[in-house]
């Protein structure tokens, strides 16, 4: 399913704690329901809920909503804690948030033995809603620049701890439809929010979570940032020579666990590892050539291929590690990209956006850094970011705005967990870097700075 910013690393968070996603779910119709949740600024965590109408035969129902309702609290916690990882600034305030929340669910816990299940329905549009809301809390988190709509959110999340004090003695009694006008109000002024959010630039890296060890110490592994919500399928490419098998995974739960979903044979070996799924087709460099091949999943085939024009290729200008990857092939928040070096640069890198039905130059921008000199490289909102090794010690060292045709040298460390990336991209859907690291499949997290546009800009 697709998910906005951070989405995806809250099920790596619940895979990596040893839980199954599927198993996590509420049944379908059925008690409290959480509609919000952020932190004040002393740190302590700030609930909204609001509960059904009781009568005198829903005590144990009531029960087991109360329990819905703890796991909704804990998933929102969840999703505040790995926002925050973003911004040094809240990091203390999380911790609080999650000692109040074990708190919360010690005594939720003890209500629970007291009583069983009675009723399972009623509920299931909330859930619905809840589910699709969720992400956007930490998305919007983020934005902390819209500081007086943040409170204003904070504030209707505030009710929630009056709420929950008050069920701690006696479960009290709340109507469903006002409950969820309100979810359904929260979810539309979330969402008129994160369309003012526009591209940004990058200020820190920070991670690496690991999702799953295999493979070779090179490879690639992907999803697509235009995939559809419902659609969060995984890409597997090992290695970065000798081999035409694409693996294919539903979600990064089979993933993780190797339930492999289907297997593609491609028409040529790739070179590199440096390809990119983009729109439902994979894009990646023919071994031995400068051609840039476009092959469709849906239909199995070759949609289109060309070769890019004086590109390097067969270890001439590779990255520091080398491993055939002269050409890297990337997408960003404005489209599809190739990046490479050429004789008549003197071996320095080129930027050129393609046209990814065609795979035609659009526009080329040359730079004056290395390509033998970078590590690895990725385009966020039309600017390349380069670092300066594949190895400990690794930052991001240079930046080119096709923007401004400008370039800078930066410092953004990160943390070579272990020792060898041999692929770095940037996923805009995820706003998450993936990474190879040495037989390790990971996600670094990136903290952008945003300019979020208000009714006054024009």
């Amino acid at each position: 399913m697709r998910a906005p910013a951070g989405i995806l690393n809250l099920l790596l968070l619940s895979l990596l704690a040893g839980l199954d996603p599927s198993k996590t779910q509420i049944s379908p119709k059925e008690g409290w329901q959480v509609y919000s949740s952020a932190q004040d600024p002393d740190g302590r965590c700030i609930c909204t809920v609001v509960a059904p109408e009781q009568n005198l035969c829903s005590r144990d129902a009531k029960s087991r909503q109360l329990r819905q309702l703890l796991e909704k609290v804990q998933n929102m916690s969840q999703s505040i804690e790995v926002l925050n990882l973003r911004t040094q600034r809240d990091f203390q305030y999380v911790l609080k948030m999650e000692t109040q929340m074990k708190g919360l669910k010690a005594k939720f816990r003890q209500i629970e033995d007291d009583r069983k299940t009675l009723m399972t329905k009623h509920f299931q549009e909330l859930k619905e809603k809840m589910d699709e809301l969720l992400p956007l809390i930490p998305v919007l988190e983020q934005y902390k620049t819209d500081a007086k709509l943040i409170t204003q959110f904070k504030e209707e999340i505030r009710n929630l701890s009056t709420v929950l004090t008050g069920i701690q003695e006696e479960i009290g009694a709340y109507d469903y439809e006002e409950l969820h006008q309100r979810v359904v109000n929260l979810e539309t002024r979330l969402r008129d929010c994160m369309k003012k959010l526009t591209c940004g630039k990058l200020m820190k890296i920070t991670g690496p979570i690991t999702v799953k060890i295999s493979g070779t110490r090179f490879g690639a592994w992907m999803t697509d940032p235009l995939a559809s919500e419902k659609n969060n399928r995984v890409w597997y490419m090992d290695s970065y020579t000798n081999n035409k098998i694409v693996r294919e995974y539903k979600s990064i739960a089979d993933f993780v666990s190797g339930a492999e979903s289907r297997t593609y044979n491609l028409p040529f070996k790739w070179a590199g590892t440096n390809h990119v799924v983009y729109n439902g087709s994979l894009y990646f460099n023919k071994y031995q050539s400068n051609i840039i091949i476009k092959y469709s999943f849906d239909t199995g085939r070759v949609l289109a291929q060309r070769s890019l024009e004086y590109a390097g290729f067969h270890n001439v200008y590779p990255y520091t590690w080398g491993g055939f990857s002269d050409i890297d092939l990337m997408a960003d928040e404005i489209g599809l990209w190739a990046v490479y070096a050429t004789n008549q640069n003197a071996g320095n890198i080129v930027i050129s956006q393609l046209n990814q039905d065609t795979l035609e130059v659009l526009k080329s921008w040359s730079t004056g850094y290395p390509k033998r000199s970078a590590g690895e490289s990725f385009m966020i909102c039309g600017t390349l970011y380069v670092t300066n090794s594949h190895l400990t010690g690794a930052k991001v060292y240079y930046s080119y705005s096709t923007k401004t045709s400008t370039y800078e040298y930066t410092d953004i460390p990160f943390h070579n967990q272990y020792f060898h990336i041999s692929m770095l991209d940037y996923n805009a859907r995820d706003r998450a870097l993936y990474a190879w690291n040495n037989g390790h499949q990971v996600l670094f997290n990136v903290t952008l700075f945003h300019i979020i546009k208000t009714e006054d800009d024009t």
